[in-house]
């Protein structure tokens, strides 16, 4: 399967994209992983990205697409990828419409995850992140408590509250989603590829898609 998956922060976007992952070895890209990806190759691409990343500023676009491109023509995204928080603006949409009919790529479908504004805060708001870079096991104080509290239950390192899951953080997530991704949304209904699933936890979204596809 080819898909990218839309929603907002807490939406559940990387659960449902292991799930998926499962059912056919498709890999599960997103923006973050490929950056640190070609950092850590040190391609020409990834020491260029790295200047932005370290001062703290935005990669470019152009520089995201190259890596983009690069990535999907690896081979295990020959049996198919999942698009994680990426495209998250217009013109990265249209750029990699671009990017895949040059690779002769074609999207099965644009996943839209919705989950009430309510539902978001409180999910991210009590989830709880180990503190060891190696680690970080994501926890829930209310659905998913570690055994003992603020302590790891992988690694014995403490849980944390990241600084972008207080609810303010959130909030401002929330608007910056909703002024600069949402509309993905319409960009993907007017090419034909979007599905949008109503759901409050991930196996419901992976069966919706699953339906979809016919698998």
């Amino acid at each position: 399967m080819k898909l990218i998956l839309l929603g907002a922060p807490g939406a559940g976007k990387g659960t449902v994209a292991k799930l998926l992952t499962a059912i056919d070895g498709s890999v599960q890209i997103s923006t973050g992983d490929i950056l640190r990806g070609a950092v850590q190759a040190g391609t020409e691409l990834g020491k260029e990205a790295e200047g932005y990343m370290k001062r703290g500023d935005l990669v470019p676009d152009s520089l995201i697409m190259g890596i983009m491109e690069n990535r999907l023509q690896e081979p295990d995204c020959e049996k198919g990828f999942l698009l994680d928080g990426f495209p998250r603006t217009i013109p990265q949409a249209e750029a990699l419409k671009e990017l895949l009919a040059k690779l002769g790529i074609t999207l099965d479908m644009a996943v839209d995850i919705e989950v009430p504004r309510d539902v978001i805060l409180d999910r991210l708001c009590t989830r709880r992140t180990c503190e060891n870079a190696d680690c970080q096991a994501i926890y829930n104080v209310k659905s998913n408590p570690t055994r003992q509290e603020g302590i790891c239950d992988k690694c014995g390192s403490r849980v944390i509250q990241r600084e972008d899951e207080t609810e303010e953080a959130i909030s401002h997530r929330l608007e910056t989603y909703n002024e600069k991704t949402s509309p993905l949304i319409g960009f993907y209904e007017k090419e034909g590829l979007l599905i949008s699933i109503e759901a409050l936890n991930s196996d419901a979204v992976v069966n919706g898609v699953k339906e979809k596809l016919g698998l």
